[in-house]
């Protein structure tokens, strides 16, 4: 029986972009534009078109050049956003305005002064006129993980019959509990009138690192879109990892989900956002980070070198990785090192790697990495001459 789908929503070009320090040009939007599509995201996130000329402009081109996916544009719940954003999607193929209105207490009272009926009126007259432009609306109820469940259960319920196709559940603070947003999920799947015919979509913060966890909880509670980024980037601590929640899905099928993202271009996509938005990716990231498949540690070198699902549960080359990489340190075994010899042209005897190995430990001792050159002079040192490398 095939796999039920999760949806894809990528932000990286907007909510991605709002890193400081990071604002990409149109050119570099498209290029990342049509990797997206190519990796098989369903929705594009393209900008804000109202925000500037410049973000106007991009979602414009990129709505030129997608050919598969969905090109979405978001919105505030105002008539001019709205509009704006209508002209900017009038090229794309599967057009999709994104708008909606903050529902929490503290959003309704601190930010729009206003009363739970008014965001009600406001946020139904945002969906039945961005409907008049589009098919498919979605709507964000903004600060989701802070509202009340029975409110949040009403507004939903207006918007539907207002015309919205996606319900967009924001963890905007990055604040719930996996368990919290999960049961957020449910209870919406549970008390929303006609909710069968809208989408329950993820869209959590990673301001106390639970983001991918979240995301999760809400699919295994009948979300079926995610809302996430390449490398997880966004405003503060940044929005869920793209890459994290399409392998934790495909690593576990017993929850019978899935995604189209053809997980083999995960991590060249990475690099490509990475080097175009000047954010370098930390070591130890998930999937994607340079030691995601390193190893340094003798007794973990000699479980991979032997069987590399010792201490692995991705193949790195579902991810676009060449392979697992065997880091020599001090750490290192004799396995590890007779393998990264091998790599480089000599087949050690037991005898030789024992003498071999010494010397190596000295040299380790001296240097946090040893790297193909050290064997080298590792080998001259031993005199085990070129004459017997294979």
């Amino acid at each position: 029986m095939s796999k039920e789908k999760v949806q894809i929503f990528d932000t990286t070009l907007r909510d991605g972009e709002q890193v400081p320090g990071c604002k990409l040009n149109t050119k570099q939007k498209l290029v990342i534009a049509e990797r997206l599509d190519e990796l098989g995201v369903d929705v594009i996130e393209a900008g804000f078109p109202i925000s500037s000329p410049g973000d106007f402009t991009s979602v414009v081109e990129i709505a030129k050049i997608v050919k598969n996916a969905t090109v979405c544009g978001l919105t505030r719940a105002v008539k001019k956003d709205i509009e704006v954003a209508a002209e900017a999607l009038k090229f794309a193929k599967r057009p999709r305005i994104h708008t909606g209105i903050g529902t929490s207490d503290s959003h309704i009272t601190h930010k729009f002064k206003a009363t739970r009926e008014e965001i009600i009126e406001r946020a139904v007259t945002a969906v039945a006129y961005a409907k008049t432009f589009v098919d498919d609306v979605e709507f964000y109820a903004e600060d989701a993980g802070r509202t009340d469940n029975d409110f949040l259960a009403q507004v939903c319920e207006a918007v539907i019959a207002a015309g919205a196709t996606v319900l967009n559940i924001p963890d905007t603070t990055g604040y719930c509990l996996p368990e919290e947003y999960g049961a957020k999920i449910k209870y919406l799947k549970d008390h929303v009138k006609g909710i069968e015919n809208a989408i329950l979509s993820c869209h959590c913060h990673n301001d106390l690192g639970l983001a991918t966890a979240n995301s999760i909880s809400g699919v295994i509670n009948g979300a079926r879109q995610i809302e996430c980024t390449i490398n997880g980037i966004g405003e503060r601590a940044g929005n869920t990892s793209l890459e994290e929640v399409v392998m934790i899905l495909r690593q576990h099928p017993t929850l019978d989900l899935d995604t189209n993202i053809n997980s083999r271009l995960l991590y060249s996509t990475s690099r490509m956002v990475s080097e175009s938005m000047g954010m370098p990716v930390q070591p130890n990231k998930a999937i994607i980070g340079a030691n995601a498949f390193a190893h340094s540690s003798g007794i973990h070198q000699d479980g991979v070198i032997k069987n590399r699902e010792t201490y692995e549960i991705i193949d790195p080359a579902d991810v676009g990785v060449t392979e697992s990489a065997i880091v020599l340190t001090a750490r290192s075994g004799r396995a590890a090192l007779a393998y990264r010899a091998k790599k480089v042209g000599y087949e050690l005897t037991k005898l030789q790697l024992d003498d071999v190995y010494q010397e190596f430990l000295k040299f380790a001792d001296r240097k946090k990495e040893i790297l193909d050159q050290d064997i080298h002079e590792i080998m001259h040192v031993c005199k085990i001459a070129e004459a017997r490398a294979v």
